[in-house]
C-alpha cells in the first residue's frame, strides 16, 4: 500500500513462557486514518502494539514505520510515533509542565514552549502547569499520558484503551481531540473496548483474536456486508413455538414467546418483509407492536471471534 504510514508483515512473538501472543500477523495502516483494533483480553492487541512502538522484541517478521525498520533503524522509527499506554505511570512530584516537556528531550527535540503550551491547552491541562502531577484527578492523569505522547510531534499516535476508567464527559472531549489531531494529520490508531467508540471514530476496523488478524476492512464497508437487520414484532398473544409454516424462516421466538424476531439482509433488494406479514395473517397470528434494528459493530465483533473460536 503506497500511502502505508506502517506496514507489518509476517510479525510474530512467542514469549519464553511459550506462550504463542502473535502469529504471522501481517497489517497495514493508512496515512492519517483513524484505525480501531478489536478484540478479547489476551488476543494480542498489547503486544502488537509494544512491537511496533520498540518496547517488545519481534520473534519474527517486520515493522516498518514511515519507511523506517523498527528493529534496524530503531530511533528514526520510534521518534514518529507517540503512544498512550493503558497504565498510569507518571513521577507523582514532577509538575505537568515539567513532565511534559521532558518527554519532549527523551526524543532529542529542541525545546518549544509554545507546542509544549498549545498541547496543554487543547487537553485543558494548561491551568495546572505547575501543579504535581500526584495532586491531579484520574481523568487530568490520562489527559496528561495523551499530553506526553503528544509532546515530541509524532506523525503516529498508538491510544491503548485511552479511556479505560474514565468519566463520559471527559471521553468525548477525548475523542474531540482525536478528530483534531487527524485533521492535523497524524494517523492514530487505538485499541478500544467501547465498541461505540470505534463504531462512532475509526475509519477502518482491524478484529484480532488468538494473535491473528482476521478481519481488516473499511468501517462502512464493514457494516454493509455484515450489518444486519432485525424486525421484531410484540405478539398479543405469546406462542409456545413458531407453525410449521413458518419454520422455514429466519425467525425467532423471544421473552417467553411473546416477541418475534425477523432477521434479514439490509442491503437486499427483497427483505421478505411483506411476505412475513401476509403468512402471520394467514396464521392468525396477531401483534400490536414493530420496530427494527440495525446490527451494530459489537454484534459483527462478537459473531467473528464466536466464528474463530468454535
Amino acid at each position: 500500500m503506497k500511502d502505508a504510514i506502517i506496514s507489518i508483515s509476517g510479525l510474530s512473538k512467542t514469549y519464553a513462557s511459550g506462550f504463542h501472543a502473535l502469529n504471522n500477523v501481517g497489517l497495514e495502516i493508512r496515512r492519517g486514518e483513524i484505525f480501531a483494533l478489536l478484540g478479547p483480553n489476551g488476543a494480542g492487541k498489547t503486544t502488537l502494539i509494544s512491537i511496533v512502538c520498540g518496547i517488545v522484541n519481534a520473534s519474527a517478521g517486520q515493522v516498518l514505520v514511515n519507511g523506517h525498520d523498527i528493529a534496524r533503524d530503531y530511533r528514526a522509527a520510534r521518534s514518529l510515533i507517540g503512544l498512550v499506554p493503558q497504565e498510569l505511570t507518571t513521577e507523582a512530584f514532577e509538575t505537568v509542565w515539567n513532565t511534559v516537556s521532558f518527554s519532549r528531550g527523551l526524543f532529542g527535540k529542541p525545546d518549544k514552549p509554545a507546542h509544549i503550551e498549545q498541547v496543554l491547552r487543547d487537553l485543558s491541562l494548561w491551568d495546572k502547569k505547575d501543579n504535581a502531577i500526584r495532586t491531579l484527578s484520574g481523568g487530568m492523569k490520562r489527559r496528561l499520558l495523551i499530553a506526553k505522547a503528544l509532546s515530541h510531534e509524532p506523525l503516529v499516535l498508538f491510544l491503548d484503551e485511552p479511556t479505560a476508567g474514565v468519566d463520559v464527559t471527559l471521553r468525548r472531549e477525548m475523542w474531540a481531540l482525536v478528530r483534531a489531531l487527524r485533521q492535523t494529520g497524524v494517523t492514530i490508531i487505538l485499541t478500544t473496548h467501547y465498541i461505540d467508540e470505534a463504531e462512532e471514530m475509526a475509519d477502518r476496523v482491524g478484529v484480532i483474536s488468538k494473535g491473528e488478524i482476521i478481519l481488516v476492512e473499511d468501517k462502512v464497508e464493514l457494516m454493509r456486508k455484515l450489518g444486519k437487520k432485525q424486525l421484531t414484532l410484540q405478539l398479543a398473544q405469546p406462542l409456545g413455538g413458531l407453525p410449521a409454516a413458518l419454520a422455514a424462516l429466519p425467525l425467532a421466538l423471544a421473552r417467553g414467546g411473546s416477541e418475534l424476531t425477523y432477521t434479514y439482509d439490509a442491503k437486499s433488494e427483497h427483505s421478505g418483509i411483506a411476505q412475513l406479514l401476509q403468512n402471520l395473517d394467514r396464521e392468525g397470528i396477531a401483534f400490536k407492536d414493530l420496530q427494527t434494528r440495525q446490527s451494530s459493530l459489537e454484534d459483527i465483533f462478537v459473531s467473528l471471534v464466536r466464528e474463530k473460536e468454535a
